[in-house]
């Protein structure tokens, strides 16, 4: 099936998506018309499917590939968490979920955070926050899950990265203009400032995003019947191991 949705991304001015399962769906699209670069997209909508965070320090765990986390977490989607430390395990945001703490610290320079599971009724069930915006942090503790990342892209759409030489293939968490929240794949090494323009550019109505991670180690899996997709930065090679991952439960 990988085949075919390469094979109308080449030719689809609009994303034609994939059902994975109730509230998830999948498309590849070309970054710029004719273009052979593309972007895996999983969009997500939280008030149906369920956002999971996974930890290789929240118990007797380990880090795996993406793959690995799917196939024996019990995911339909996993892509990374974000960047993480020395240690191997923390992330280098602050990052919660189910009352694990992850990395209890946040990062004055890290501007966005991802926020799911609400504890009170009312909240959006998924958002992605500017945290330079008024009571951003305070609002977030209304939240099970938290987890920070370099900040792409602020609301409403405004391209804040800045522009420089490196160039990467890139894994990013994004919002939409409906609330839904986005897993992008980019395999393709690109600068991020040029990659930003180009994502915002898309019909995805992409308001928010933050670089979950870069290079070799960024990944992305998805597991539906007929379904099998495992993707990685380092050039159509083997994923690497990863501590942390953001996925989607599979639905019972």
């Amino acid at each position: 099936m990988l085949a075919s949705i390469l094979a109308a991304a080449s030719l689809a001015a609009t994303p034609a998506w994939t059902p994975v399962q109730p509230g998830v769906e999948y498309a590849v699209l070309p970054l710029e018309t004719g273009s052979p670069e593309v972007v895996h997209v999983v969009r997500v909508a939280p008030d149906r499917a369920r956002l999971a965070a996974r930890f290789a320090s929240a118990g007797p765990s380990r880090a795996r590939t993406a793959a690995a986390w799917c196939d024996e977490e019990g995911l339909a989607v996993a892509i990374n968490l974000g960047m993480y430390q020395e240690d191997l395990r923390s992330n280098v945001g602050y990052a919660r979920a189910d009352g694990h703490v992850n990395h209890g610290r946040w990062v004055s320079s890290y501007k966005s955070a991802l926020a799911f599971a609400p504890r009170r009724k009312g909240l959006p069930p998924a958002a992605i926050v500017d945290l330079d915006t008024p009571d951003a942090r305070r609002n977030l503790e209304d939240y099970d899950a938290v987890v920070q990342n370099l900040r792409l892209l602020k609301w409403p759409g405004v391209n804040v990265w800045a522009q420089a030489r490196e160039r990467w293939a890139e894994a990013a968490i994004a919002g939409d203009r409906e609330g839904r929240i986005l897993f992008l794949f980019v395999p393709t090494a690109h600068a991020m400032r040029d990659l930003n323009a180009k994502l915002l550019a898309l019909p995805l109505g992409i308001v928010r995003a933050m670089h979950a991670e870069g290079g070799s180690e960024a990944s992305l899996s998805i597991r539906a019947p007929g379904l099998k997709v495992d993707l990685s930065g380092s050039g159509g090679g083997s994923q690497w191991p990863i501590p942390n991952v953001l996925g989607v439960l599979k639905a019972r």
